[in-house]
């Protein structure tokens, strides 16, 4: 049973920082693409970057470009983000994903294995 616990989620005001971490547990098949996802309310699920075994990354959103980056270590089977500058903008509920046997890494991709989600709440 393959579980993603997100952890690092708050409240924050502008242009402050968090770090987003995502503990895997269980067997995942590799390589292993693994990514950030987050969502607004009433707005469409968004892609924020996403990472491959060997840890080859894809380009991050304009939205984030800059002030995001995504890292993860496989000895410890945790995805990273750490966040700087946030906006009131960046406000969403933030999701890990994780998708097995796969050498395309993206966020267009399907990913089978999702979190529940840790809430970023950034204030002006």
């Amino acid at each position: 049973q393959v579980q993603l616990v997100e952890s690092g989620g708050g409240s924050v005001q502008a242009g402050g920082s968090l770090r987003l971490s995502c503990t895997a547990s269980g067997y995942i098949d590799r390589p292993v693409c693994m990514g950030w996802f987050r969502q607004a309310p009433g707005k469409e699920r968004e892609g924020v970057a996403t990472l491959n075994s060997g840890g080859v990354g894809t380009n991050y959103p304009d939205s984030v470009k800059g002030r995001f980056t995504i890292s993860r270590d496989n000895a410890k089977n945790t995805l990273y983000l750490q966040m700087n500058s946030l906006k009131p903008e960046d406000t969403a509920m933030y999701y890990c994903a994780a998708q097995p046997r796969t050498v395309y890494c993206s966020n267009r991709i399907s990913f089978r294995y999702w979190g529940q989600g840790t809430q970023v709440t950034v204030s002006s």
